[in-house]
């Protein structure tokens, strides 16, 4: 209530801001929605809680007595019940406000409103008017609306069982009044109750009922009525725009306003001399000219297939007046309305006065859509009392207008024809459905309301008397014909040959009248003297030129003219009102002589008497009556005579189609079997007794069959074959030890009983002896052959064949043979399944003794086989280990896994297999060591690559390891670069001979490759140019140079030295600045004694590995390199050197003058040992910020070299420098030749400041205006040595 009340929102159309306030979604019908179930549910009950009772009594319609004293637009129409301003349930999209009803002053100063009296939208029934309101009423609705009593509402509460009953018109007139004048006071709404629906319901019924969709919510009306939801577009006729007012929907109209009460009040209106109402009625429109309904094949547009069948069937109105069997297609003249369809629109009242149809021809009515058409009909026998009656009742009419039945201006009450005793029948016409009126049937009738139909005429066969005697009627009416008659009959009479049997006995019986008729005429026109003729083709003439000038007759085979007169013209039958002028001036114009009709007439009998003749011959051909067979020809001609002549199907006609087939089938069959017979080739084969049932049956037929001699010598050859089979058959003796007789005679037999094409019984004896006989030599040849044993699938084989073989003692005991072979060659299969299969496995010797039992059996058991198989290579194994093992070296590692997988895939157990495996397992330990000491992590190098010398060292690194990082497992391996094969790796000597030359490769490689990356720029410019580092990419700011190779890589792409991580007291040629790149330190270089352990336990090994032959050359070479650097170190060139680098060392770790970095140094962390190049984690021993800043504080005063060399000593130290780096081993002699070639130098600053820029704790890298960013090295990064 805080909004106002129902009324007031209603009023306001407040419904969204009500379902605001209820926290309902915004949506575009949300208030439609909440008011719908509002006015469902809850309003209902709160008029019973306020106590509104209202009192509509329903009662039945009067008595027709009662109707007398009826008074004009008192009778309420379906749009009269119309519901409240407020109280509206009709929900439709731009609804408008009802008008204002009409009141008597305005009916009476409106003379259009008092006429019609309608409002609304939807179908109109004019006449029928509602009752004029007064103008109190209109200050009523000021007060409070009017409660339109559409139900009757109880005092009990509303509940499933109360029962609403709608109030029926007069009964709301009297409800109404006893509103108006009862003392209880009505309440501000009337209560409307609906129909129950569900909540799902009665949300899903807001779509189009038509269409099925809810879209376009501002065209869907919603009908007053039953609440069904239509899309103005989708109605028929669609609206063109919303209506106001009340609108129902066509079902609703259909409902509410009974066919009975529009058909009393039109006949009312009928009756009533002083109203007057004008409707409008859109009949006899051509279809041509604006369409039909039905679709139509005139190549305008494209039908649909469905479209397609209704264009073609004979119910289509724009087909059936063509149909063969209908007269008028003969007419080739599209005659509007007879051949042509018209269309009518209607509306209500719109009426079609009594009439038959032109020519008293048959009609027929098709009701497209819209409401019903209602048809009053007289049957033909009634025509002339109709006529009788309407003249007797309006005698003055029809004095004035004697056709006036034909012009469809007069209706009369068929209550009135039934008084006069005229028989009239009616019926409503729906949509959808069929009216046909026959010959001379008068009818009328009008439509109640908006509807669509189409109608045509068509003439049958027996039309043709009534149209005869319609052409005497319009003679005596002097009425004009629409076509000629006789034009028509001549016409149909002159090709007789494309008439049905039917229509041309029928036209033959019309004809023959007019032939008489009109010899009778010729001959009294020739008594009255007049013997000049012409003749003349009248169907060229148009109507107008040969019509009667007295009768008005369309004349077609005579007319009588006057040369002196040239318009005048009559038929025969007013020969004497032609003209007054004397009869030798008058003449005859004949379209044909007395001579030519009676040929047309015979033409005619002998179509309509073809087919008695036809049928004559037929039946004496198919019963053999004369004694004499026909031949299939002359049967053919029978049949083509009846399809040339369009004979209707018959009993006849059915029986010569069935006997043709009949016989063609025979003969079609009998060709078959002779033509197997000639030829070879397989037929449809057929038994004895079908045989004997072919020949019966070509003997029964009706019709002579040359093959029929032939089927009985086939028949004859049969029996032949017969005998003999039987006789082979009783020379088998009986008994278990006898033999069928050999396969060889029993399958000649056979094949010439196929040849004949026909089954016999014997050969199904004479096939199962041949089966019994073949099976058993198989077997026979199988089981006693000498030269190979039986396979057990051909057994099983045998044994299976056996069983669909017949049973016989020869075949039972060789089954039998034949199971108990293959029972035991099972077991012994099982056996060795078990042997080779068991987890245990078994010696030798017990797999041989198995071997032996079993190849007794003469049978081929793959199990067995397989298990000798396997003891061979069993045997064969222990030959190869035994020769292994006494072999002049130690067996590689290689053949000894060999020899392993070998055995354990052997059924067979071995003793030697454990010790290989013992072996093969201590050689896989020590190979895992060997790598843990010299693989990197995640090392792409394999132990054999890292310990052989890198043989394409000259090769393009940087392409390399791309082609390394793009393809791991596919590289090179350094054995195979050696020019090692698998066989050259079991060979020591081999092995060394290629390792020594490997390092001479390595060497020249390495030398070239310096030579060339010393023409490099140095440091690389920045920008293009050729491809550097490890990632191929152009040269950055801040590159590194190995020591080695001399090339450039990007600090972002290697790992750097930890310069960060020296001592500050330690002198600066001593500092750990050595770079190598990742291709020329392959591996982590252990220290010597490391690898020397590591010999110690390779001679304890009793296998031979590839990379313990090159680890023991990779061991000597080593040591080669460390004499050779101990006694350049120790000659006197380097002495004097090496003890000023000592001097130098001590004071810088006990001189004054390092006070600072002492200092400095105090707090420093103990040293981490770095093994084998892995780096420490810079998490934990990261170098801290005292130190960095030392060592960079101590950049500036570094000074050097702080020795000279002599060029003799220099180069010999920097050629043994090379071949150090190429080892991978750790030597202290190469950290001495380092620090010696460092000092000699002076201190490279930049290399240190870089690395000191990379190494600051907790800072993004920064490097110098000309040195390169450099990112921070990962934790488990190795460290170059």
């Amino acid at each position: 209530m805080e909004e106002g009340g129902y009324e007031a929102i209603c009023k306001d159309r407040r419904w969204a801001r009500v379902a605001q306030r209820l926290a309902y979604p915004s949506g575009k019908n949300i208030g439609s929605l909440l008011r719908a179930h509002y006015e469902r549910i809850i309003y209902p009950y709160e008029m019973y809680q306020s106590g509104a009772n209202l009192v509509c009594n329903t009662r039945p319609f009067e008595s027709e007595e009662k109707d007398r004293e009826y008074k004009p637009h008192s009778i309420p129409l379906r749009q009269s019940v119309q519901p409240s301003k407020f109280n509206s349930y009709g929900r439709r999209a731009k609804r408008l406000q009802q008008e204002p009803e009409p009141t008597e002053e305005d009916i009476e100063k409106n003379p259009e409103l008092k006429k019609l009296q309608i409002y609304g939208a939807g179908p109109k029934m004019l006449g029928l008017g509602l009752v004029a309101k007064d103008k109190t009423l209109r200050k009523k609705d000021k007060e409070g609306p009017e409660c339109p009593p559409t139900v009757v509402v109880k005092e009990e509460p509303v509940g499933p069982e109360t029962k609403v009953e709608p109030a029926s018109p007069r009964a709301y007139l009297e409800g109404k009044e006893e509103l108006r004048h009862s003392p209880e006071p009505c309440t501000k709404m009337t209560m409307r109750l609906r129909r129950s629906h569900s909540n799902s319901q009665f949300v899903d019924s807001y779509i189009c009922r038509i269409c099925s969709r809810g879209d376009e919510d501002d065209k869907l009306l919603l009908c007053d009525g039953c609440d069904d939801n239509y899309h103005i577009f989708c109605l028929l006729p669609p609206l063109p725009e919303i209506p106001k007012g009340i609108w129902r929907c066509p079902k609703c109209v259909m409902a509410m306003v009974p066919t009975e009460l529009v058909e009393k009040e039109f006949w009312r209106l009928v009756n009533s001399i002083e109203e007057d109402v004008t409707v409008e009625y859109g009949a006899d429109i051509h279809s041509k000219e604006f369409g039909s309904g039905f679709p139509i094949s005139d190549g305008k547009r494209k039908l649909s297939p469905e479209e397609e069948e209704y264009a073609g069937s004979g119910w289509n109105l724009n087909v059936m007046p063509v149909l063969k069997q209908s007269v008028l297609c003969h007419i080739n003249a599209d005659i509007s309305g007879m051949k042509v369809p018209w269309l009518y629109v209607g509306m209500v009242f719109s009426a079609f006065c009594w009439h038959i149809e032109d020519h008293w021809s048959y009609s027929i009515n098709y009701l497209h859509w819209g409401e019903p058409k209602t048809w009053y009909g007289v049957p033909s026998f009634a025509a002339e009392h109709l006529e009788e009656v309407m003249k007797k009742l309006t005698p003055e009419l029809f004095e004035s207008q004697p056709d006036l039945l034909h012009q469809l201006v007069t209706l009369m009450n068929p209550n009135t024809l039934m008084a006069h005793g005229v028989p009239v029948v009616r019926t409503n016409q729906c949509a959808g459905e069929f009216v046909i009126t026959f010959p001379r049937a008068y009818h009328s009738g009008f439509n109640q309301g908006y509807n669509f139909a189409e109608a045509v005429n068509f003439c049958t066969a027996d039309w043709l008397p009534a149209g005869r005697q319609c052409i005497e009627h319009y003679r005596r009416l002097r009425r004009y014909c629409v076509f000629s008659h006789e034009e028509l009959i001549c016409k149909m009479a002159a090709c007789p040959e494309k008439l049905d049997l039917n229509l041309a006995a029928a036209v033959h019986k019309e004809m023959f009248v007019l032939v008489q008729e009109e010899r009778k005429l010729r001959k009294a026109l020739l008594e009255k003297g007049i013997t000049e003729a012409e003749r003349e083709a009248f169907e060229l003439l148009p109507d107008d030129e040969r019509q009667c000038d007295k009768c008005k007759t369309t004349c077609f085979l005579s007319a009588l003219a006057c040369y002196d007169c040239p318009q005048c013209l009559v038929c025969l039958y007013h020969m004497d009102d032609l003209c007054k002028c004397p009869r030798s001036k008058q003449y005859l114009r004949y379209r044909y002589t007395l001579d030519e009709l009676p040929a047309m007439l015979h033409k005619l009998k002998v179509r309509a008497e073809s087919f008695d003749t036809w049928a004559n011959k037929v039946r004496i051909a198919l019963e053999v009556e004369d004694g004499r067979k026909r031949t299939l020809e002359e049967l053919r001609a029978l049949e083509s005579e009846a399809r040339e002549r369009k004979f209707p199907e018959n009993e006849l006609l059915h029986r010569l189609k069935g006997c043709l087939s009949q016989a063609e089938r025979c003969v079609s069959e009998a060709l078959g079997l002779i033509s197997s017979q000639e030829t070879g080739l397989p037929a449809p084969s057929l038994t004895v007794e079908e045989l004997r049932a072919f020949l019966e049956q070509m003997n029964q037929l009706p019709c002579v069959m040359h093959q029929i001699g032939e089927v009985q010598a086939l028949l004859d050859r049969v029996e032949a074959f017969q005998a003999e089979a039987r006789a082979a058959l009783e020379a088998t003796p009986p008994g278990p030890g006898a033999a069928p007789p050999a396969p060889g005679a029993l399958r000649g037999l056979l094949e010439r009983g196929a040849r004949l094409g026909v089954e016999v019984p014997e050969g199904r004896r004479l096939e199962r002896q041949l089966a019994q006989a073949a099976w058993l030599e198989e077997v026979t040849a199988t089981l006693r052959s000498p030269r190979a044993r039986v396979p057990l699938p051909v057994m099983r084989g045998l044994i299976q064949a056996g069983r669909t073989v017949a049973p016989s003692p020869a075949v039972d005991v060789a089954m039998a043979e034949l199971q108990e072979l293959l029972t035991i060659a099972q077991r012994w299969e099982e056996k060795a399944q078990m042997c080779l299969e068991a987890r245990q496995k078994h010696p030798p010797a017990t797999l041989a003794a198995i071997i032996k039992e079993a190849e007794n059996i003469p049978a081929l058991l793959p199990n067995i086989q397989a298990l000798k198989e396997a003891l061979a290579k069993a045997r064969a194994w222990i030959a190869d280990v035994e020769e292994i093992q006494n072999g002049d070296h130690y067996p590689c590692l290689d053949d000894l896994e060999g020899l392993v997988a070998v055995g354990r895939d052997l059924p067979v157990r071995l003793e030697e297999l454990r010790q290989l495996e013992v072996q093969v397992g201590t050689a896989h330990s020590w190979r895992d060591k060997a790598s843990r000491t010299f693989l990197k992590k995640n090392s792409c190098y394999t132990l054999l690559e890292v310990l052989c010398p890198c043989a394409d060292a000259g090769s393009d690194s940087s392409k390399r390891l791309k082609w390394r990082q793009e393809q791991p497992g596919l590289y090179k391996l350094d054995a195979e670069s050696l020019g090692l094969s698998a066989q050259d790796l079991r060979d020591p000597g081999a092995v060394i001979v290629a390792f020594k030359e490997g390092e001479q490769k390595e060497k020249e490689g390495m030398l070239r490759l310096r030579h060339a990356n010393s023409q490099k720029p140095a440091p690389p410019a920045p920008g293009p140019g050729p491809p550097s580092c490890v990632c191929g990419q152009p040269p950055t700011p801040g590159m590194l140079q190995c020591q080695l190779c001399r090339d450039w890589f990007h600090a972002s792409c290697v790992v750097w030295p930890r310069l960060g991580s020296q001592k500050p007291s330690v002198p600066w040629w001593e500092w750990d600045a050595k770079f190598l790149c990742p291709l020329c330190q392959r591996s982590r270089r252990p220290r010597l004694e490391t690898i020397l352990a590591l010999l110690v336990a390779l001679q304890k090994l009793p296998v031979r590995l590839p990379e313990g032959e090159a680890l023991q050359c990779l061991t000597e070479r080593a040591i080669t390199w460390q004499d050779r650097a101990r006694q350049l170190l120790a000659s006197p060139e380097l002495a004097a050197p090496l003890e000023r680098l000592a001097t130098l060392r001590h004071h810088r770790l006990h001189g004054d003058g390092a006070g600072a970095l002492r200092e400095a140094s105090r707090n420093e962390q103990p040293k981490v040992s770095v093994e084998n190049g892995d780096a420490p984690s810079p998490e934990k021993n990261g170098p801290l910020p005292s130190e960095l800043e030392a060592l960079s504080a101590a950049l500036p005063r570094l000074q050097g070299p702080v020795l000279e060399l002599a060029e003799g000593a220099r180069r010999p130290l920097e050629e043994l420098m090379m071949e150090g780096d190429l080892l991978e081993v750790t030597l202290d002699e190469a950290q001495s030749i380092w620090r010696l070639l460092q000092a000699a130098r002076p201190p490279p600053l930049g290399l240190f400041r870089l690395l000191l820029e990379v190494r600051q704790p907790q800072n993004p890298p920064r490097v110098p205006q000309k040195s390169p960013r450099l990112p921070q090295t990962p934790p488990d990064s190795p460290r170059p040595q």
